[in-house]
């Protein structure tokens, strides 16, 4: 290493360098904003879905830290998150909203009914800052359980993609009144361009989502749970018909495969307006 004047300009030389970095990292979060801001761009989206089990993982570790890093690894414009409020009491976030803003490129859809969790019914949406948020709902959905959808708009003034978050029940016939129940809220509100994702519950390729049939293609990205030893593909997306699919996959780095008990699924989509 450099002695006397020459290491102080050394020094000097590399605090240049990262300040330099800093502002190359800082110009490069600006652009992606400014282009994601305006959807008729690119007219492309990347999408993801996670289930991160309260944040607790395989090693029974509540690690917010985690799920983060991995969020932030999968590039995505919009994260649909289940289980990310515990389930007892006022129901209070398993991430902090403070920490996750300031750790994350993304803004948190107002969904909740209180100051203590993140979404409503377990369900929360990321949105990265720079991409409007035009207006948010939440769904009732019928069941023996407590469900809730949740529903975000995204987008320009005069094009606008609908995001449904869900994390479906247990029982079929109840996943089915379920995706009814979401489809006549897009017909009655009239949205035409939707994508509903997240933990479907839904252990058959073949039958199940039948209320989304014609309307949806449904979107299996592959098996996501669980984590341990992928099985089955419980998540999914589901792409009204001018949402054209451009890729989707499951993260199955190893460390998703111990964060949570679902392993993280995205897609790349373009909107097809024209």
């Amino acid at each position: 290493m450099p002695n006397g004047l020459a290491s102080e300009n050394w020094i000097r030389t590399c605090r240049s360098l990262i300040l330099d970095m800093k502002g190359l990292q800082a110009s490069t979060k600006t652009l992606k904003a400014e282009l994601v801001g305006t959807l008729d761009s690119t007219n492309r989206l990347r999408l993801a879905s996670y289930n991160i089990r309260k944040s607790v993982g395989l090693d029974y570790r509540r690690d917010p830290g985690r799920i983060l890093d991995i969020i932030n690894r999968l590039d995505a414009d919009v994260v649909a998150l289940q289980e990310v409020d515990k389930r007892l009491g006022q129901r209070p976030a398993s991430i902090d909203r403070a920490f996750l803003e300031a750790n994350t490129d993304f803004q948190v859809a107002e969904l909740a009914q209180n100051t203590v969790s993140l979404g409503w019914h377990g369900n929360a949406v990321l949105v990265r800052k720079g991409l409007t948020i035009h207006e948010v709902d939440q769904l009732e959905l019928p069941g023996l359980e407590p469900r809730g959808a949740v529903r975000v708009d995204i987008g320009d003034a005069n094009k606008r993609v609908s995001v449904i978050g869900v994390h479906l029940g247990l029982l079929r016939p109840y996943r089915r009144a379920q995706l009814a129940k979401i489809r006549a809220h897009l017909e009655r509100n009239e949205i035409s361009d939707a994508v509903i994702m997240g933990d479907f519950n839904e252990w058959s390729a073949t039958v199940g989502l039948e209320p989304l049939e014609d309307k949806f293609d449904i979107v299996s990205p592959g098996k996501s749970f669980h984590s341990a030893r992928p099985l089955a593909g419980l998540d999914r997306f589901a792409l009204s018909h001018r949402l054209e699919l451009m890729d989707a996959g499951v993260d199955q780095s190893d460390r998703t495969k111990i964060a949570s008990d679902h392993l993280p699924i995205w897609s790349d989509i373009r909107v097809n307006w024209s």
